[in-house]
């Protein structure tokens, strides 16, 4: 399996049943492909940068889910023709990040997690340390 993330902009004319149907219809492409949604971000309407389409805001959803690897062609076809979608970008996130988002569903034990952030906890302190002599210092005693 695989972790992917898709940022969706639907068109701000568009009511809230027509955005749960881009949703829907993603996860039922998702589904098929034998996957799951871990997690739906709603952002809402947001100004764009510039213009698209003689528009000026968006709806914006973020969708993270994970699938095994598979051929997405069908589902950006999808979206490239959907009136109500201005634009799409789907990701394939790294394997450390989407293990870092939990998704997917082994949550890291604690422990784990704090070793790997203070890897020099483990090390016993050095009693005393001789400051580092720099190469023109060492030069001059020689």
């Amino acid at each position: 399996m695989r972790a992917y993330e898709l940022m969706i902009i639907i068109d701000n004319d568009t009511e809230e049943s027509g955005v749960d149907q881009v949703v829907d219809r993603v996860a039922s492409f998702v589904a098929g492909l034998g996957g799951r949604i871990a997690n739906e971000d709603r952002w809402g309407r947001r100004r764009f940068a510039y213009e698209i389409n003689h528009k000026s805001e968006g709806i914006y959803t973020v969708l993270e889910f994970v699938a095994p690897g598979g051929d997405f062609a069908p589902l950006e076809r999808t979206l490239r023709l959907a009136d109500e979608v201005v634009r799409h970008k789907l990701i394939r996130l790294p394997e450390k990040e989407a293990a870092r988002r939990e998704l997917f569903g082994e949550p890291k034990p604690a422990t784990e997690e704090t070793e790997q952030e203070h890897p020099q906890d483990d090390q016993p302190a050095a009693e005393h340390t001789e400051p580092a002599q720099s190469a023109d210092d060492q030069s001059e005693e020689t």
